[in-house]
């Protein structure tokens, strides 16, 4: 697998997670930080969300993908690869944008943890209550 040449590059982020997609002419081999793509994300809900923009377009199998991912747990890293993904195919073909869209893989999701306030134990959590 000979990642050189041409590619089209997205950048895509979930909670505290980044990661940079290059796409290259070739035959589906996917690597993320030096690993397969099977050996980093484990779990078939992380694959299906990493692989969702390719399926959506019809394009799976046509290309090389490396991408380098930092920051967040394993969920957020599989958003944030999905996203990368769909933005990179953006750059090779603008027209699949309403196909995209549609399957809702260009929407960035914002959600991200909510900050710990003063006076509770978490975000929301407040401490018992005791009335005597």
């Amino acid at each position: 697998m000979a990642m050189e040449g041409h590619y089209y590059q997205g950048l895509g982020r979930r909670k505290e997670a980044t990661a940079r997609v290059r796409l290259y002419a070739g035959e589906g081999d996917a690597v993320v930080n030096g690993l397969p793509v099977n050996e980093y994300f484990s779990r078939d809900t992380d694959l299906k969300t990493v692989f969702a923009p390719l399926k959506a377009t019809s394009l799976d199998g046509t290309f090389d993908i490396s991408v380098k991912v930092s920051g967040g747990g394993v969920a957020g890293q599989a958003g944030a690869v999905s996203l990368g993904i769909a933005r990179a195919l953006l750059v090779l073909n603008p027209e699949l944008r309403q196909t995209l869209r549609q399957h809702g893989l260009l929407t960035r999701d914002a959600r991200v943890k909510e900050r710990k306030k003063p006076g509770l134990k978490r975000a929301r959590k407040a401490p018992q209550y005791t009335k005597r």
